[in-house]
């Protein structure tokens, strides 16, 4: 893309093609997910079921021993777990519908992000237009998304304890930040390399990103809250529709941005010479 693109025209860009990438990684999410997700909130519900008769039972045996024992509170027979039913804040519509909108947002906030790099970043790197905005999307996919999600992968509900959630977001934050630094060193190494062979330009930032990912993992703690009785081909099936989602809306990003780019290079060089202008 030409240098003499503006942020705030930038930044236009981004927020359309991020809203394309939203509503796209959002129909996939209904589609491919939304079957997994409420199949994973049955097998909750029906755990949370089934410990909340088993204490009943309980209660009820211990009143006709005749044990003298204080009347349980309403927050103690609680189930535990989160709400998906009837009682739930916001119904299982209510949030199908509402996940075309956080995608829709996220989308736009990613494309915001997405043009102000491009702005800088064409400064320093030697690609331009649709390579440049489909290299940063694969870049942005790889850091952001696949170096977490192969270290701590998605989980579906009734997957994970709600007392470390707070550990495992930072851990996944924690990833994030490892993805960003090993695609930014190799990157860094990739544009230090023009007159190296082939494969050296190749293998080298390759090497980089491998050797930092991989202390990383080695280093970070190793998370795994999944019950032994959860349908693994049901846990595969979340995850792999989690990755495909990330994956549709850096794809549609990076494809939607690279083509309002064209068309946007293409009108202004078929915009016809204002008369006298040319002297």
């Amino acid at each position: 893309m030409p240098l003499t693109d503006t942020l705030p025209k930038l930044l236009l860009r981004g927020l359309l093609a991020g809203l394309i990438a939203g509503l796209l990684a959002g129909g996939v999410a209904f589609l491919l997910g939304e079957p997994h997700v409420d199949a994973a909130i049955a097998i909750e519900e029906a755990g949370s079921a089934a410990a909340e008769h088993d204490e009943g039972a309980a209660t009820t045996e211990h009143h006709h021993d005749g044990a003298a024992t204080a009347p349980h509170s309403h927050e103690a027979t609680e189930p535990e777990g989160h709400s998906h039913g009837d009682d739930a804040l916001v119904s299982r519509t209510g949030q199908k519908f509402g996940l075309f909108l956080a995608t829709s947002l996220a989308g736009i906030a990613l494309g915001a992000i997405f043009a102000t790099v491009i702005f800088y970043l064409r400064r320093f790197i030697p690609l331009a237009g649709i390579p440049l905005s489909m290299v940063l999307a694969g870049a942005g996919w790889v850091a952001i998304e696949a170096v977490p999600f192969f270290k701590y992968p998605a989980n579906p509900p009734a997957v994970g304890d709600p007392d470390t959630i707070n550990d495992r977001t930072l851990l996944w934050l924690g990833a994030v930040v490892l993805g960003l630094f090993a695609v930014v060193a190799a990157g860094y190494v990739a544009t230090h390399l023009h007159s190296k062979l082939v494969t050296v330009r190749i293998a080298a930032p390759l090497v980089t990103f491998l050797v930092i990912v991989g202390l990383g993992y080695v280093l970070m703690p190793s998370v795994n809250e999944v019950p032994d009785d959860f349908p693994a081909t049901l846990l595969w099936e979340f995850r792999i529709s989690s990755i495909t989602v990330q994956a549709t809306l850096w794809t549609a990003l990076g494809l939607a941005f690279a083509f309002l780019t064209e068309r946007s290079t293409r009108t202004t060089a078929d915009s016809p010479t204002p008369v006298g202008a040319a002297s």
